[in-house]
């Protein structure tokens, strides 16, 4: 067998795998942010005019779903975003909407497995 063919049947892909998946999820906060716009700096005065108020929470909410959005769109697993999303308060409607199904396929498709690292037995 050709060695070429040899190496790219029989090489250790894990670490390539990982570090693919790192930057898709590194370049996928980057297009969230695109979409978005930047969060205030802190100490500028639109951060401090946000102190206090529900605006970061719900910032952060929108970017984590337009991750889901991206992510589903791109083929990444949407475990860690789901996580994320279910800890932060986000509802299976916010999260059904955001994949483009219902509040109730969301929640059959993904419930489970959040759940388990939400609630580890």
């Amino acid at each position: 067998m050709d060695v070429w063919i040899e190496t790219a049947l029989s090489a250790d892909v894990t670490a390539a795998a990982a570090a693919v998946q790192v930057a898709a999820v590194t370049e996928a906060g980057r297009q969230a942010d695109a979409l978005l716009g930047e969060p205030p700096v802190p100490g500028s005065l639109e951060w401090h005019a946000e102190e206090g108020t529900d605006a970061p929470a719900r910032r952060q909410r929108a970017w984590e779903l337009l991750q889901l959005r991206i992510g589903l769109g791109a083929g990444l697993d949407p475990l860690p975003v789901l996580v994320g999303l279910r800890r932060g308060g986000a509802t299976w409607e916010q999260i059904g909407d955001a994949a483009g199904m219902t509040r109730q396929s969301a929640h059959e498709r993904w419930a489970a497995q959040v759940a388990a690292v939400l609630e580890p037995r």
